[in-house]
């Protein structure tokens, strides 16, 4: 068992520690003010190679799978949790969908582009009323000839304002219940009918882009469904298992961020004569958090590499994410606490990690449908 990455997952972990530091470190402010991405950071990630860590190389990515985007996404986060989510959405919730269940005519159709970075890709399965229960979903896909259409609504679309490829489920098979009969859609951006809605303002991550897409009478080719018919929830359920290592992964980093933060604050701060750091109970917050960031890191890195194995890890990718979410709300919150009422303020960037920890137990799967997840496994 080695627990070190090897040569090549070191030099592009350092790589993305480096581009976090001088890019998205400098710009995260901005970035939550103005909530929106400077555009030169999509420029930036491309000319990395970042948008195109889950593709084969054959189609211009890298293929370095889970390993290498989880420990990418860490560093993206560290800097800027709402870049690093842009960039999980875009590999994991996209690029690795169409890479394992893409026939080759798709592959070659549209991943050069989504690994270079020119199209960006947006994951479309919640509705306002099939969240949690994703397969309760009310979105249409029926049969017209050599073509679907589409009609419906999708809610909380990260990447819909200036994505370019959509992956949309729908339900194609009206009289099937609940998971069965739902399949999913490549759909480009440009189709007849799509149109992104209202951006959300959001609590936290604010400079990702958040949207409702709504979608009526979308006439797509019946080449662009993706995998079977009627199979699609099956593909959701895959594709999240990633998507959820990718969350982990982001929880990660910002709880990183916060425990660097805190460990500063600590040393600088001095009450009663000396720095805060010198008193146990704001050592004790220090480890406690430094513990469970390293078990949540070591979860997500085992999630990662069963994935990268193609084992089935669905409890893991559980376990990640159950665990790097809480770790990152748990370091946030004791790094305010450190802060004192400076951190309530926006003179420090620890009220900004505060609110965009909050997302990781919210997204990708909520923190009880981890649970749920994890039980099922165990009763099984």
């Amino acid at each position: 068992m080695d627990f070190q990455l090897d040569e090549e997952l070191s030099l592009v972990r350092d790589m993305a520690r480096d581009f976090a530091e001088k890019e998205l470190t400098p710009r995260a402010k901005g970035h939550d003010l103005e909530a929106r991405i400077d555009p030169v950071v999509f420029e930036k990630l491309g000319e990395l190679g970042l948008w195109g860590l889950s593709t084969a190389e054959e189609y211009g990515g890298s293929g370095l799978g889970s390993l290498a985007l989880t420990t990418v996404l860490e560093e993206l986060n560290y800097g800027c949790a709402s870049t690093g989510v842009t960039v999980s959405v875009h590999n994991s919730l996209l690029g690795s969908p169409i890479t394992k269940w893409g026939t080759a005519e798709q592959r070659q159709r549209f991943l050069p582009d989504v690994a270079s970075g020119k199209t960006i890709g947006a994951y479309c399965l919640t509705e306002a009323g099939a969240g949690s229960d994703a397969a309760s979903l009310a979105t249409t896909s029926e049969r017209d000839g050599d073509h679907w259409v589409i009609n419906g609504t999708k809610l909380f679309v990260t990447n819909a304002e200036f994505a370019g490829l959509f992956l949309v489920y729908a339900r194609t098979d009206q009289k099937a219940k609940r998971a069965n009969g739902i399949s999913a859609f490549l759909v480009p951006a440009d189709t007849a009918g799509l149109r992104v809605g209202k951006p959300e303002k959001k609590c936290g991550i604010r400079g990702s882009a958040t949207n409702e897409v709504v979608l009526e009478n979308v006439r797509v080719p019946a080449d662009n469904l993706l995998g079977d018919e009627n199979r699609g929830f099956q593909l959701a359920l895959h594709t999240l298992d990633g998507g959820r290592i990718g969350i982990a992964s982001q929880a990660i980093g910002i709880g990183r961020a916060c425990l660097d933060a805190a460990v500063k604050y600590a040393k600088e701060r001095e009450q009663f004569g000396r720095p805060i750091g010198n008193f146990q109970a704001v050592q004790w917050k220090l480890a406690d958090m430094s513990a469970q960031l390293d078990a949540a890191r070591l979860l997500t890195y085992k999630a990662a590499w069963m994935r990268d194995q193609d084992l089935d890890c669905t409890q893991a990718s559980a376990h990640a994410k159950l665990m790097a979410s809480r770790a990152a709300n748990f370091c946030a919150d004791e790094c305010l606490q450190i802060h004192g009422g400076a951190g309530y303020t926006d003179d420090f960037h620890v009220e900004r990690l505060f609110r965009d920890a909050r997302i990781t137990e919210i997204y990708e799967g909520a923190t009880d449908i981890q649970r749920l997840v994890i039980a099922r496994r165990l009763l099984a």
